[in-house]
């Protein structure tokens, strides 16, 4: 199918030397290129990120500024508590 877009000059003149490099056509690597975004999951998204139930709050003596602090408490078979 046959179709007008609008290009930036510099993605087209990429995309020309891209498609020349493998031996293909222009609408070939558009096609392409237009597969491959449309079947992979949406990058802004992201992946899924675990959720943990329970509150929200810090333990006591673990100092969120403090990578040290926040290792320790990791580190700790108490959970932090001392």
């Amino acid at each position: 199918m046959r179709t007008t877009v609008n290009i930036d000059d510099r993605l087209l003149e990429w995309a020309k030397e891209v498609a020349k490099e493998r031996a293909v056509t222009l609408g070939d690597l558009v096609d392409e290129a237009l597969q491959r975004l449309l079947m992979t999951p949406h990058p802004e998204e992201g992946p899924e990120l675990p959720v943990f139930p329970g509150g929200g709050e810090v333990l006591p003596g673990v100092d969120l500024t403090s990578n040290r602090s926040m290792f320790e408490a990791l580190d700790d078979p108490a959970g932090g508590h001392t």
